[in-house]
């Protein structure tokens, strides 16, 4: 794949002092699944903003297919699609006049077959003369997505994309999304849920303080800084880790009826065998064992504390 959103140590600064990015540099290929991840406050949306040409940039450079979004802010920004966080519509106006005018501002000729085909693949094509102060919010969220694809672009941001928007609705969203990368758009979402990115993402990149901490495949990452947990349950509970198990680093369990190994599953020995051996010649009895894999919201809670994983 090639690139298609390089950013180069982009920077941007406040009166006053502060540092909304310090130094981001990023390249984002086409045609995949980038999800950006952040504390509030991070530099998530100053991020997408200064990409997307909304906010000044105090230094670097941001390319979109080779536009440079400074010299060449047109051919840059006509590349670009945008699903703010914030629902902001006319509320007296059709969907199918917000979405054909959308269209128009980035001067594209009228094509009513191409805005159906995206109303009718979001679920809005029944809605297209409906009033938008008659949707509901999930709707609403979708006819942005509308907009933001109406004029046909190579790059959708979409920042926090399901906030607000009840479970069933947002996993239709999630599959709205996957069929536009099936189409060849790239697509880069910030969000606060992080079983979106998990289910979606192809590569995961970790803001915070306004710099990059990391971006990996989220298959990679999983596996590098992933780890694995060995819950025993015990028939009996008990109130402290009896002292011929201190060596093994265990957590008591939920009213001390289970107690919790973590390892290393690329460990040349995760010295389960050894626990096991050794929780028997203590006097407890076991009565079931189970595992479990870390998860991406651990690793991200980690890398933002600065924890090691």
């Amino acid at each position: 794949m090639s690139t298609i959103l390089s950013i180069t140590d982009l920077r941007k600064s406040y009166a006053g002092g502060f540092e909304a990015l310090k130094g981001v540099s990023l390249d984002i290929e086409e045609g995949e699944i980038l999800a950006l991840l952040g504390p509030n406050g991070a530099g998530k949306t100053t991020l997408i903003s200064t990409v997307c040409g909304i906010t000044t940039a105090t230094s670097g450079s941001v390319k979109v297919a080779g536009h440079c979004i400074q010299q060449e802010f047109r051919a840059a920004r006509e590349m670009i699609g945008l699903v703010p966080q914030e629902i902001n519509l006319e509320p007296f106006e059709t969907v199918w006049n917000t979405v054909r005018f959308s269209r128009g501002l980035f001067g594209k000729p009228r094509n009513d077959a191409l805005l159906q085909d995206i109303l009718t693949k979001l679920s809005l094509w029944d809605k297209r003369n409906s009033q938008v102060k008659e949707l509901s919010g999930g709707m609403k969220r979708r006819v942005l997505i509308a907009k933001a694809l109406s004029h046909e672009p190579r790059v959708l941001f979409l920042d926090e994309p399901s906030a607000g928007v009840d479970v069933e609705l947002r996993k239709d969203m999630w599959d709205v999304v996957r069929e536009l990368r099936q189409s060849g758009v790239t697509i880069i979402l910030t969000t606060h849920y992080i079983e979106e990115a998990e289910a979606m993402a192809d590569r995961v990149g970790v803001i915070a303080k306004g710099e990059i901490l990391l971006v990996e495949e989220k298959s990679d990452l999983m596996a590098r800084m992933g780890k694995k947990e060995l819950e025993v349950m015990l028939t009996e509970p008990i109130s402290d880790v009896p002292a011929s198990l201190a060596a093994h680093g265990l957590r008591i369990g939920p009213q001390g009826r289970s107690l919790i190994y973590t390892y290393d599953v690329k460990a040349e020995r995760t010295g389960i065998t050894t626990l096991l051996n050794d929780v028997a010649a203590a006097g407890l009895v076991l009565s079931d064992v189970s595992t479990r894999q870390s998860s991406l919201e651990d690793i991200f809670v980690d890398l933002v504390k600065g924890e090691p994983s």
